[in-house]
């Protein structure tokens, strides 16, 4: 669902001000994680969204403040994608049972140590497709549209049962891996993750690169993965209910250094080689 931001007139002139970047073919994407996981997280999203420095939200389903979250978005028109949940127990009231035992399962599996999202596990393929199957139902309940854009909490949507069962719909906006140039991380953890983002890449769309807003430190950091936005789609993944974060977006640094490419208003991705909302 790729929706528009559309707030009271008097929230901030900087909300105002907000528009896709449209200078070359870039754009700078402030994508907040786990809306609706519980009051406090969707208020901090929220008044971020008001600020203009978040673009879009990643939704999750079967959590406790997921109903209103939903409400909301539809509401004030916030672009919102949805947000995989496979590791984290479902909280709201109404989540199914054997739904909450399901994922229970798949959590166990996905945390038992550091490789098993790469391992694929043959015993769990119907839990896989059953937990993903009724999550997207569910944000197509609470959105009123399928979802257009999917990430994953903890990034286990690139693990490797939903990869290679094809469990997430072709042609939807898919987050890609974390970017790191040569150096940051080893030569086999970046040509794994170029391999993924390969495969990902023959079914979905992505943007050009991706990145974590944390940490914050040192500057020049967030001024270099800002610059890359003014020629390529860049997401930056950030968790607003996180306090160093929260005070990040809701000050001006950020609205200084996005001077030069504006924060979308909502996720854009290339259509026709253009940056495009």
């Amino acid at each position: 669902m790729t929706t528009r931001i559309s707030v009271d007139s008097g929230a901030t002139e900087v909300s105002a001000q907000r528009i896709c970047a449209a200078q070359g073919d870039g754009a700078l994407i402030v994508n907040a994680d786990d809306w609706g996981r519980n009051h406090e997280t969707t208020e901090r999203i929220y008044e971020c969204v008001l600020r203009g420095t978040v673009s879009s939200v990643s939704a999750m389903v079967f959590m406790e403040d997921s109903e209103r979250a939903a409400t909301v978005a539809r509401e004030r028109a916030i672009d919102a994608g949805m947000h995989l949940n496979l590791t984290t127990t479902f909280s709201a009231a109404r989540s199914p049972s054997p739904l909450v035992q399901r994922q229970q399962e798949l959590a166990k599996h996905l945390r038992r140590h550091r490789f098993s999202q790469v391992m694929f596990h043959p015993a769990l393929i119907r839990s896989f497709e059953y937990v993903v199957s009724a999550q997207l139902d569910e944000f197509s309940r609470l959105y009123g549209a399928s979802p257009e854009r999917i990430d994953g909490h903890h990034h286990m949507h690139l693990c490797s049962n939903v990869l290679l069962g094809k469990l997430l719909p072709a042609g939807t906006i898919v987050r890609r891996n974390f970017s790191f140039q040569p150096g940051e991380k080893s030569l086999y953890n970046r040509l794994y993750r170029q391999i993924v983002d390969r495969k990902l890449a023959r079914r979905h769309r992505m943007t050009d690169y991706f990145f974590s807003l944390a940490p914050l430190d040192p500057p020049e950091r967030l001024r270099r993965i800002f610059s890359l936005a003014r020629q390529s789609v860049v997401e930056v993944e950030t968790h607003p209910v996180n306090a160093d974060e929260y005070r990040f977006l809701m000050g001006d640094d950020i609205l200084r250094w996005a001077e030069d490419c504006p924060i979308a208003h909502c996720f854009a991705v290339r259509l026709n080689g253009k940056a495009s909302c």
